[in-house]
């Protein structure tokens, strides 16, 4: 017998009442140096989220965060989230990259955190209004195992302009979707890429990441690969300074620069390293990027207890 999607969210929700409805669980837990989490990921891309109400005396450090994120001795993710509770928005979302750094979009992020609210009661239908590091947002739940997450306008884009890596100069492109973003496509770099499962991700990433033309506070690095329209994508994450199984912005950048450089009609669906499709979605007025959307997996893992 399957559970319905009700059902789902009936059952976590009155998990999460059973512990606050103890009286002494959610003190006894912080007292005693242990945090209550949910493990979450948005399309391979993989989140810590911490419930304020649920860790009512909660606070972070990036040594904190970096103990969390840390996948030996933590819990292991790209990202925590703290989700609170607001007056005006249905919730605030808190996000730090694995190293602790702050600020940026993280738009897979983001979905985990609408789709944890959906399941704790914190949505009234299936849309969301938010806060995240301080900039309004909306998304919407699309179905049981989907979110779509709405993004502002990009705030720059650069074509076709040229950087030097592995000793050799090749064609970028650049796009700030909340993130900043380099989208490099090995198409147009043939002498150098071969085929994008063998791009050394890692060792080149790091490198553009840490060039001096985008100091002081670097870049993200995606390596795409656009097939038959659909484009195939590995990305190498500022604050995680790793390669991930997806990332949002970066997906969302990359379908930006194909529509120019390629003529992809949109939606224009992504395949990460994850094989977790993302569905990036806009309208174009008067050279103007509008409702501008990412849809995806957004699913909790398991939840636990961790010692601080």
């Amino acid at each position: 017998m399957t559970s319905s999607p009700h059902s789902h969210k009936v059952n976590y929700l009155s998990a999460i009442n059973s512990l606050l409805a103890t009286g002494l669980s959610v003190k006894f837990h912080i007292e005693m140096g242990k945090i209550i989490f949910t493990k979450m990921s948005g399309a391979g891309n993989d989140f810590v989220v911490i419930d304020k109400k649920l860790n009512t005396n909660f606070k972070t450090s990036a040594e904190l965060v970096q103990n969390i994120c840390d996948r030996r001795n933590g819990i292991g993710a790209d990202g925590l989230i703290i989700i609170s509770d607001s007056l005006e928005y249905n919730f605030i979302m808190n996000y730090y990259n694995a190293d602790g750094s702050t600020g940026s979009l993280c738009a897979n992020g983001a979905r985990c955190a609408v789709s944890y609210a959906s399941e704790t009661g914190r949505l009234k239908d299936v849309t969301a209004k938010f806060i995240s590091n301080e900039v309004e947002y909306r998304a919407e739940i699309v179905n049981n195992s989907e979110v779509r997450f709405y993004l502002n306008p990009p705030k720059k884009i650069k074509y076709n302009f040229k950087i030097k890596t592995a000793g050799k100069l090749i064609s970028a492109n650049f796009a700030d979707t909340g993130s900043p973003h380099v989208v490099i496509d090995i198409n147009e770099n043939k002498e150098v890429f071969n085929m994008l499962d063998s791009v050394q991700v890692e060792l080149l990433g790091k490198e553009i990441r840490n060039l001096p033309e985008f100091s002081p506070d670097g870049t993200n690095v995606n390596f795409v690969d656009v097939k038959e329209d659909i484009v195939h994508i590995r990305t190498y994450e500022r604050g995680v300074e790793a390669e991930t199984l997806a990332c949002g912005t970066g997906s969302v950048a990359a379908a930006l620069i194909g529509f120019v450089n390629r003529n992809l009609t949109v939606p224009i669906q992504i395949i990460p390293k994850s094989k977790e499709k993302l569905l990036v979605n806009f309208e174009v007025e008067n050279s103007k990027v509008r409702n501008l959307s990412l849809t995806g997996p957004a699913k909790i893992v398991f939840t636990g207890e961790m010692k601080l």
